[in-house]
């Protein structure tokens, strides 16, 4: 003890290094088939503050930050690139149910610091432990300290607050989904789809309006965006190019969004069971020599560049039916731009596709080498936003993002937008979640060490019994509010409703077992519909709260 004793540095390793071990063994252990994950994290930097165990002030507020601006970038590094496209049409239902369940949450965190006195920081304390969110925790803290640098007291107290709700909040968000499980699952049909948004169906040409015409012009005719992938004309399956004119009575097969099907059926003419049609067409028989083949984007000149500006259809007579791009399928329109580590479709005959592979890349081992560029000067403009100040009228002390809110936005952007200004962002998905992890444990492991020393003194007084049930109810109200409104007046599917209410909290544990539920993976694809956008206000509206109302 006397060698460790001799170097603050050396000692705050060992400490640091003890509490994130025996918290994520801990995060093993299941009850009653719930873990808690690396939120045990927390709880053995608690137990370790109230034996005593302290490490340098100054160290331990690097660690805790440091670790807190890790995790935020990376998350947003992850979601960036598929942030705004989950608030296209196809998600915009879910993501405004999300704001709800949201709105809904900070609503009563008013309503009981009004009504029952609880302060401010400690009633976002609880709402950060009810909605398992610790990143907006952080943020809520460090708005704190913007507005009140010496407030120390509420510091801590909003991490013990923290502390107390989260157990319960994994668990009531498991108990709505049992509660609306049993009034509404039986009146959905659950189906096995990979992306319940994409669609493949046949058209026959018989609108008088588009004979003769090319498929480039027919395309700025359209009010939808689909994708022609073949054409079956006089017993032969070929691949459409954009200079390819459509004749009566020609079969197209076309991916499109499945709500815009209706409206394409009446710019061709005629939709059809691709499986059957009176013509006897077998799709899978006929194009026996066509090849379709996933190729995945590699080469850095192509990241951020236009998918029209290759001309790879024209050139090659290939089709690109769909591109997935961070788990979601996007339809492969002109004006996509590629980034490093999208998933193509294409389908073609194998000598072209092959050649196809050879300029997008198609070498999985260079995605495996990190680009730290890109983490490192994001992080730094994170911070760097963060730190501005944002002066809003009628406010005296100007707003700022932090240290939370600056790398979550900057994050966001690079993920999005790095590409078309041929930054490479991309990370393996393991890769990405080896960052994220160390981050947040390093942080959680402050946190703890930080709240350890009046935890359980807090806890085992009266009020600690208000703080649970303050806690529960914030978990549990929106969620069965917003659920229930979702499935009886927006008619929300079941499996869809429950994936977007685990979204809302950031509760992945909730959504194992919502998946346990149902048979497809609808809850899964929900959930990373509406988690970017949840994240981000999350967040924000955490320091939003602060320095409006504390």
């Amino acid at each position: 003890m006397g060698v460790f004793a001799e170097s603050d540095m050396i000692w705050a390793i060992l400490v640091f290094a003890i509490v994130s071990a025996l918290g994520l063994y801990l995060g093993r252990l299941k009850i009653a088939g719930i873990s808690l994950g690396i939120t045990f994290v927390f709880f053995a930097g608690i137990v370790a503050g109230h034996f005593g165990i302290e490490v340098n002030v100054d160290m331990l507020a690097f660690a805790q930050n440091f670790g807190l601006i890790l995790f935020v970038y990376t998350l947003g590094l992850q979601v960036g690139p598929a942030f705004f496209s989950s608030l296209m049409k196809g998600g915009v239902k879910l993501n405004l149910l999300s704001i709800g369940v949201i709105a809904l949450g900070l609503l009563l965190v008013l309503v009981f610091h009004w009504t029952i006195g609880v302060s401010l920081p400690t009633m976002m304390g609880l709402f950060s432990g009810a909605v398992t969110n610790t990143p907006m925790l952080g943020a809520a803290q460090q708005a704190l300290l913007q507005t009140d640098p010496l407030n120390t007291k509420d510091f801590t107290g909003m991490a013990l607050a923290c502390a107390v709700a989260y157990p319960l909040g994994v668990v009531g968000v498991i108990m709505a989904i049992a509660v609306l499980r049993k009034f509404f699952q039986k009146k959905t049909t659950n189906r096995k789809q990979k992306n319940p948004k994409m669609n493949v169906a046949e058209f026959q040409v018989i609108n008088p309006g588009i004979f003769d015409k090319s498929i480039k012009d027919v395309m700025h005719l359209a009010e939808h965006h689909l994708v022609i992938s073949r054409i079956w004309r006089d017993g032969k399956v070929t691949i459409p190019t954009s200079d390819t004119l459509l004749l009566k009575g020609d079969h197209l097969l076309v991916i499109s969004a499945k709500e815009d099907v209706e409206g394409i059926a009446a710019l061709f003419g005629e939709q059809e069971d691709v499986d059957w049609n009176k013509d006897g067409i077998d799709w899978n028989a006929i194009d026996s020599h066509l090849i379709s083949r996933r190729i995945v984007v590699t080469q850095s000149r192509c990241n951020g560049v236009k998918l029209g500006s290759l001309r790879l259809r024209n050139l090659y007579g290939i089709n690109i039916t769909r591109v997935n791009r961070a788990g979601i399928d996007l339809l492969a329109s002109r004006d996509l731009r590629l980034q490093i580590g999208d998933r193509l479709t294409i389908v073609g005959e194998a000598t072209a596709v092959n050649n196809v592979g050879t300029i997008l890349g198609d070498e999985v081992k260079r995605l495996e080498a990190p680009n730290l560029f890109a983490v490192f000067i994001g992080m730094f403009l994170g911070v760097l936003l963060g730190c501005l100040p944002i002066y809003l009228p009628g406010m005296s002390t100007p707003l700022k993002l932090g240290i939370a809110g600056g790398p979550i936005i900057v994050g966001i952007l690079m993920g999005a937008f790095g590409p078309r200004f041929h930054v490479t962002t991309y990370t393996t998905q393991s890769a990405n979640l080896m960052m994220r992890e160390f981050g947040i444990v390093i942080y959680l492991a402050g946190l703890g060490l930080a709240s350890g020393a009046h935890f359980f003194e807090t806890v085992f007084r009266p009020e600690g019994v208000l703080w649970i049930g303050l806690g529960f109810a914030l978990t549990l109200i929106p969620v069965l509010i917003v659920g229930f409104i979702a499935a009886t007046s927006y008619k929300t599917d079941y499996a869809e409703n429950v994936g977007m209410l685990c979204g809302s909290m950031a509760n992945p544990m909730a959504l194992n077992y919502a998946n346990t539920t149902v048979e497809g993976d609808e809850p899964s694809v929900s959930y990373a519909t509406v988690y970017p956008l949840s994240m981000f206000l999350r967040v924000i509206t955490a320091q939003l709260m602060i320095m409006l109302f504390a």
